[in-house]
């Protein structure tokens, strides 16, 4: 038989190879038996051989070895060998049965086929064992060569059984024998292999088994992603545990997985730092390969300072970008490949597109084969299904990219922020340090994801204005110039945004600085009765606030008009031009809809660009940031040699040293002997703490020899305390030996303290020691000094912050010749005079030089500096009776020195008048506190109240709080529908609807437009009639109008809306969450009631109406596309129930995981940034202990720990996405099937049903981020309204009150009768029962010892806390009948501490502004500031700083004076301030109150007896209950009072 070789691939095959009548022109549709033995089967091989190299790179980078032998491997391997065998057959048999004189001839198809086909099996083959042996437990490139070659091989089967019917046929109708043994041997060669190939295809869908050996150890809980086949990679079914677990219930953190190795810090550090020390050497020219000095190693990971030595010449600045992209640019250009692929699929959907179209065309005029549509229909969906596995994994592998640059970055950043000088440090204060970290290495994580569109977007708008030239040619131009005339537009736009941010920021600022005041003087402000006052100043800068939120509201309004009709306005244009250029220019349904679908694909690239472009701006003043620190200057870890030859441990010779610019310290030499106890001594600023900093090698040395020899400890003057707990603070790191613990602890005198907390020492410390004392803090740095059991002690005036009794305690147990330490060699800076006796040495200091040194005896001998300085010292008068009289002995013992004893004579008694009683008890005289602390020492050894009263409130407020903070209960499960009702409610029922309805009005016309078009393009008979084209753009020109109208309408009420809720909501907030009674400020952080002010607010402001626009109109874009395609299709409806169910299900999932996810998130993140801060500050600390390489791995524990929690979520977006998009895809299949099976004959309908299902993939995305994150941020509403909805006070104001007399009270008698009154529901009282009569006008002095109750008293009076039996009268009312405003109005209280408000002096006397300048100025008079005051440039308009910062304590008790010589009040309660006054202020109050207030009563709480001496009555209470109540005379002539022993302590009699 003759063959027609007309092509020489049928000479090859030795049949036809392409046939396009029987393969395409034909109803059925058939390929030759050439090309399926060539085409099908050479492709999938080719794919293979092409791809194979990601084979080999995965058994490269893989971590594990040694997969065991399983039943799946052994499967394969001989599934794979029946292969080989068969395919090797299959050739010999070729050669046998063919090419003989009889047979048929022998094709190179025999031949070449069978060997292609062996060669790529047996490659296959080899990795079997390969993968075994390098862990590799799935892989990609096999399956989808399986998969290529079983669904290829289908269309050979078909073939293979017809021509076996047909061979039947023939021999039961011939007789003759025919020879068909070849043929008979290939149609059963042909099914083995067909069986074999499904086989491997359904082998390759699973996963081996578990590695014998892995790089790091795999736990219970690893990610099932590790070991899941490559089909569940691609799907991410591996993650559905996870999401089921996530919907039951919320998760917690034992619920997730451990990371994955390839991301920890183990496996990033080491890459990026080999990389970055590359890059620092590279930088360094003209020097051979020396190291730069600093270096610290943690395991493998050495980071080498770019900032080298002084004279290294340098080239520039090492960036982080090399390193970057060397460490991590791999994956990222794998990626970068997948998105060249999704850009070009995107590009054939609009061409199958017009096939379908030109399909539907041609039904009209001659009956078309329906394989073809069925077939466009398929196409259409295997390449959206294509498109959306490749974007999951190019997102997948983009977000790894991200977290891996953020984890290289982070740790870099807190490597170098352990090793930076001083100099360095000055230049940044933490916050920015911190921000390095937080903003700046967070916004490459962001970058990372769109920074292939750099090339992408340029890439996408070319082809689809290609592809549109070739549609609608160049009228395609007037079209893209509207696109990028919109650009600049929105610009402007954007930047007019972006300044109104920046102010309405300001106001923020301000308000909520507002709030942070009003809330932490609340308790004042409810005294004086200043609410009002204060919410009107509050709501002043909320009204600013909210006039810019209106103007940016406008703006957002218009933006999302703009980018809502831009597409409509660019087909409006395009067409317009088409057909308007030249009469012969038609649009029909292809030109027509094609071109719509390259519109909306262009929209996308467009819209990116500009944000893509600041985005990147933004990265680059990052990396710079990023660049500066990372090549700043570091410590230079030679300055402090350790020589162990030199005769002591710890010297210093001839140094010289400076904070980076100016000397500090010149000709320093000290000696400290082993075991010797050395003091520094010298007034503030002599440089005594910098001779500390020197001995640490943190000052820089700029001469001499600095040497210490043995184990550091150092207590930093600042203790610096861990957020962890106590135990952990002194542990710092080491094992807990409970013998040496417990001695420490008595030691430094921390029994107390620790017993009274409310969970020991497992009590965990908030940042920075917020719920411990100065004291207590100070207590704990050092005995994590002692525990440490170093051996050089440097400590840096450790007793500045503890009690006198305390610091004797500590210095004889510890410090001194008898302590702990005894053995050591300490360096101790102190400013007592009290233990120098007892040193061994003492260095003066003066001006950074050593004026004088020697024994206490030497010293005092010389008459130099140091007996100055003690002069001096004693001046100053803080110190104790007993302490000084020991001095005074020391020095007449050794100087016959009158002047240094009469001043310490005067010293003397100076201590007894000023002597304290309050901490005396009634009972015994001898308190913890110990005896008399002066005053004045109280007010400069900052706030220690290291007494166990203020433990013991702090014990009650940890109860009732438990761990520092209570967690808040409204962030787990869904949120309730009336929340979303409160909501509409506040935004306004009328603007909602109003909302909805131009959304639906909106959409109405965008349809209606887009069925207009469909009949313009089906109308034949436009081409010869101009008016009637005119009249069809026409009537689109108006449906366009009505979407801009509509559109711009919606987005206004919206806003408006929007507006109305954010006035409404905090103008409730705020005035009910003033009327809280002041219980629940005590039992609530402030920074919890203050997040609702500024974070809830915020959200509510400016997140939600933004995130409302974006749902409705994804909301409404669904809608509108299921209305289009059940217009052209009406059975698609019949298909939409079971996918919205699908959806639901992905969606309520998604959500309930996702939430939770990115809450564990969000909480694992910011540890990472306190820890980070806390290391800044406390680095010297850090580097003296030499413990930096625990704290690197901490940090990295932390930042691994965020990524656990980081990772799913990132996988949740891409397991729904993938979801969500196969929805999107089978709406695309199913409207495309219905369109062409369903006899549609209207083209320009079915091109429309398929251009809106192309679209719904990603609104469909889209419409679940938004509905979670309405689920996300709504639950600020639900705060806001909980807060809103708390228990309030007492009404401000009665109807009753206005019956009483203007003047009420106007004899001042107060009655307390059988009053009793605890502090809040279940707490024990506080008075039990008291009862006692004060006439009008008497003075009372109220005394008892802390915790009597003696505040409370005055709490009741103002009602602050209401009663809880008996009543209290003032003038014969019950103060329980009248309103609260009434009420403390018409008191007046001068409070223990004062607090002023920032704002104007005047309105801190005035805030009502009720009296006049010459009554201010008198009252100033009278309170001893009018002097002040007229020295101020702004005089009463002085600005007074938060808290009242610019005045000195003794000036703020004043102002409270003269607010209350202000009002004038009957009734005048005296809170005795306790450390704040010195002496002179003290007498002056108490002379302006003997006179101004000679009418009134006053009830005086008293700390010292002195003040009250000459009061009427005294009441002495105890326990809640009054013991006494007497005149004074009358109680000291009776020696048994208790009074009377209070005065005796008080040495007063």
């Amino acid at each position: 038989m003759e063959v027609n070789t007309s092509s020489p691939m049928d000479e090859f095959c030795g049949s036809t190879f392409w046939n396009s009548t029987e393969t395409w022109w034909t109803t059925d549709p058939d390929f030759t038996p050439c090309f399926e033995q060539t085409v099908l089967v050479w492709t999938p091989c080719a794919f293979y051989w092409l791809f194979v190299v990601f084979d080999f790179y995965y058994l490269k980078a893989s971590l594990d070895r040694n997969i065991p032998w399983n039943k799946l491997n052994v499967s394969k391997a001989l599934v794979n060998v029946g292969l080989l065998v068969l395919t090797a057959l299959d050739l010999i048999m070729a050669l046998i049965k063919k090419g003989g004189d009889d047979q048929p001839p022998l094709y190179k198809l025999d031949v070449w086929g069978p060997i292609i086909k062996f060669a790529t099996f047996l490659l296959i083959f080899l990795f079997i064992p390969l993968n075994r042996k390098y862990g590799v437990q799935t892989t990609g490139c096999q399956f989808l060569f399986w998969f290529l070659l079983t669904i290829f091989s289908i269309p050979r089967c078909r073939t293979e059984v017809r021509a076996d019917r047909l061979r039947q046929q023939l021999l039961e109708s011939q007789q003759e024998d025919l020879e068909y043994a070849w043929e008979e041997y290939q149609y059963t060669s042909f099914f083995v292999f067909f069986t074999f190939t499904s086989i491997m295809l359904i082998l390759n869908c699973f996963a081996d088994g578990m590695p014998r050996q892995t790089k790091y150890q795999r736990g219970e809980n690893e990610i099932p992603e590790l070991s899941a086949s490559f089909l569940s990679r691609i799907t991410y079914q591996w993650f559905d545990k996870m999401a089921l677990k996530g919907y039951r219930n919320p998760l917690e953190e034992k619920d997730l997985w451990d990371l994955r190795p390839q991301d920890s810090c183990s496996e990033v550090m080491p890459t990026f730092a080999y990389h970055w020390n590359q890059n620092v050497r590279k930088n360094y020219k003209g020097r051979a390969r020396v190291e730069p000095k600093a270096q610290f190693s943690n395991g493998n990971v050495t980071f080498e300072n770019p900032h080298g030595e002084k004279n290294g010449r340098k080239k520039g600045v090492a960036s982080i970008m090399p390193p970057i992209y060397k460490s991590f640019g791999g994956v990222f250009m794998f990626g970068a490949l997948m998105k060249l692929f999704t850009d070009c699929l995107t590009f054939a959907q609009p061409q199958v597109l017009s096939l379908i179209i030109s399909f539907v065309e041609d039904q009209d005029k001659e009956k078309q084969p329906e394989w073809k549509g069925i077939l466009y229909s398929v196409l259409l969906f295997v390449l959206a299904a294509a498109q959306t596995f490749i974007l999951g994994q190019y997102f997948h592998r983009m977000f790894i990219v991200g977290l891996r640059i953020r984890t290289a970055l982070i740790n870099a950043i807190y490597r170098k922020a352990l090793r930076i000088s001083n100099s360095t440090k000055k230049e940044s204060t933490v916050g920015e340090i911190v921000n390095l970290m937080a903003v700046d290495a967070q916004r490459f994580m962001e970058l990372t994801t769109y920074l292939n569109m750099i090339w992408s977007a340029p890439l996408q708008i070319g082809l689809a204005l290609f592809f549109l030239w070739q549609q609608l040619g160049p009228s395609v131009l007037a079209g893209l110039a509207v696109m990028i005339i919109l650009i600049p537009v929105n610009g402007v736009i954007a930047s007019r945004i972006k300044t109104y941010q920046i102010r309405q920021m300001k106001y923020k600022d301000e308000r909520v600085k507002l709030m942070n005041e009003v809330l932490s003087g609340i308790k004042v402000l409810k005294l004086y009765a200043w609410e009002p006052s204060f919410e009107k100043q509050v709501l002043d800068i909320r009204d600013k606030e909210i006039a810019t939120l209106r103007s940016t509201a406008y703006l957002n309004a218009s933006t999302s008009f703009l980018w809502s009709c831009a597409p409509f306005l660019v087909s409006l244009v395009t067409f317009a031009t088409y057909v308007l250029i030249d009469e012969n220019n038609v649009l029909d349904a292809t030109k027509t809809f094609v071109s719509l679908s390259l519109f909306n694909i262009l929209r996308f690239p467009l819209t990116m660009l500009p944000m893509l472009i600041t985005n990147l701006v933004q990265t680059q003043v990052s990396v710079n940031r990023i660049n500066k620190f990372l090549n700043s200057e570091e410590l230079d870890p030679n300055s402090v040699l350790h020589d162990p030859s030199k005769p002591h441990p710890m010297s210093i010779e001839n140094g010289e040293f400076s904070w980076g610019d100016e000397i500090t310290l010149r000709n320093i030499n000290i000696e400290v002997r082993k075991s010797s106890l050395v003091a520094l001594v010298g007034t503030v600023g002599s440089g005594k703490s910098s001779v500390v900093q020197a001995f640490l090698g943190e000052m820089e040395k700029l001469a001499g020899v600095v040497n210490t020899v043995g184990k550091l400890a150092y207590v930093p003057q600042q203790a610096w305390i861990q957020n962890a707990t106590v135990r952990d603070n002194i542990l710092f790191g080491q094992t807990y030996d409970r013998k040496r613990y417990n001695k420490v602890i008595d030691a430094c005198a921390l029994r107390a303290d620790i017993d009274i907390l409310s969970a020991g020492d497992q009590t965990e410390i908030g940042e920075k020691g917020i719920n411990l004392s100065g004291g207590q803090k100070q207590r704990i740095s050092l005995a994590r000094a002692v525990y440490s059991d170093a051996d050089l002690y440097l400590l840096d005036d450790p007793l500045s912050a503890v009690d006198a009794h305390v610091g004797k305690h500590i210095f004889e147990e510890v410090i001194g010749p008898k302590g702990m330490l005894a053995r050591k060699s300490r360096v101790l800076v102190t400013h007592g005079v009290t233990f120098l006796p007892q040193v061994d040495s003492i260095y003066v200091m003066k001006a950074g030089e050593i004026s004088e040194s020697g024994t206490f005896d030497q010293l005092v001998k010389n008459k130099g500096a140091f007996a100055d300085f003690i002069i001096q010292h004693l001046q100053d008068g803080n110190e104790e009776e007993e302490e000084l009289n020991q001095i005074k002995r020391q020095i007449s013992s050794t100087a016959d020195d009158p002047e240094l004893i009469g001043s310490v004579e005067k010293a003397i008694k100076l201590a007894r008048t000023e002597s304290l009683s309050d901490s005396i008890s009634v009972t015994s005289a001898d308190s913890l506190m110990g005896r008399g602390n002066s005053l004045r020492r109280r007010a400069k050894r900052q706030d220690s109240h290291d007494s166990v009263a203020s433990a013991a409130s702090l014990k009650k407020k940890q109860e009732v709080e438990g761990k520092l903070i209570e967690t808040e209960k409204s962030q787990t499960g869904g949120v309730d529908f009336a929340v979303y009702k409160h909501y509409i409610k506040s935004v306004g029922i009328f603007l909602s609807v109003a909302t909805l309805v131009l959304n639906f009005v909106f959409q109405a016309f965008q349809i209606g437009s887009n069925l207009w078009l469909t009949k313009w393009a089906n109308d034949q008979r436009v081409e010869n009639d101009t008016s009637l084209r005119d009249m069809y753009l026409g009537v689109y020109g108006a449906f366009g109008f009505g979407q801009v109208v509509s559109k711009y309408l919606s987005g206004l009420s919206l806003a408006i809306g929007g507006l109305h809720c954010s006035m409404d909501v905090f103008t409730k907030l705020l005035s009910r969450g003033l009327k809280w009674p002041m219980e629940l400020f005590d039992t609530t952080p402030i920074g919890r009631i203050l997040s609702r002010y500024s974070k809830d607010i915020d959200t509510v402001d400016g997140v939600l109406p933004l995130i409302t626009v974006q749902l409705l109109n994804t909301c409404f874009g669904v809608l509108a596309t299921i209305v289009v395609i059940s217009l052209s299709t009406p059975i698609f409806l019949a298909v939409i129930v079971p996918i919205a169910i699908l959806y639901y299900f992905a969606q309520r999932f998604y959500v309930a995981t996702s939430r939770q996810l990115m809450r564990l998130e969000s909480v694992s993140r910011s540890p990472i940034y306190s820890h980070f801060g806390e290391t800044v500050t406390g680095a010297s600390t850090i580097r003296a202990y030499n413990v930096g390489d625990r704290f690197i791995e901490e940090s990295d524990a932390k930042v691994d720990k965020n990524q656990v929690c980081k990772y799913p979520s990132v996988i949740a977006n891409r397991w729904l996405a993938i979801r969500l998009e196969m929805v999107g895809n089978l709406i695309i299949l199913f409207a495309s099937l219905f369109a062409v099976l369903g006899g549609q004959t209207n083209p320009g309908l079915v091109g429309l049903s398929v251009s809106y299902a192309l679209q719904v993939t990603q609104t469909l995305n889209w419409l679940v981020r938004m509905t979670s994150d309405i689920e996300t941020n709504i639950v600020s509403v639900e705060r806001i309204k909980e807060y809103g909805e708390t228990k309030q006070e007492a009404p401000w104001e009665l109807e009753a009150d206005k019956n009483k007399p203007k003047n009420w009270p106007e004899e001042g008698r107060v009655e307390f009768q059988n009053f009793q009154v605890r502090y809040r529901e279940g707490l024990d009282l506080v008075l039990r029962g008291v009862s006692f009569n004060i006439k009008g006008g008497e003075k009372v002095g109220i005394v008892g010892r802390t915790g009597a109750g003696k505040s409370s008293l005055t709490l009741a009076l103002f009602r602050i806390i209401e009663s809880a039996g008996g009543r209290i009268a003032i003038d014969g009312v019950d103060i329980a009948t009248m309103g609260l405003h009434m009420l403390r109005s018409r008191l007046t209280i001068i409070p223990q501490d004062p607090v002023l408000f920032s704002g104007s002096l005047r309105m801190n006397l005035d805030p009502f502004e009720v009296n006049t300048d010459d009554e201010i100025w008198k009252a100033l008079e009278l309170s001893h500031l009018k002097l002040f005051v007229k020295s101020l440039a702004a005089g009463l308009n002085h600005e007074i700083a938060e808290g009242g910062e610019n005045l000195s304590v003794g000036q703020r008790q004043l102002v409270c004076l003269a607010r209350a010589l202000l009002r004038k009040t009957k009734v005048l309660v005296l809170d005795e301030a306790t450390a704040a006054v010195d002496l002179e202020t003290d007498d002056l109050i108490q002379k302006t109150i003997r006179t101004e207030f000679k009418e009134c009563t006053v009830l005086t709480i008293a700390h010292r007896l002195n003040t009250i001496l000459d009061s009427d009555k005294v009441i002495v209470l105890d326990k809640g209950q009054i013991t006494e109540f007497a005149s004074p005379t009358e109680l000291l002539d009776n020696p048994k009072s208790a009074f009377y022993s209070m005065a005796k302590d008080a040495n007063l009699v």
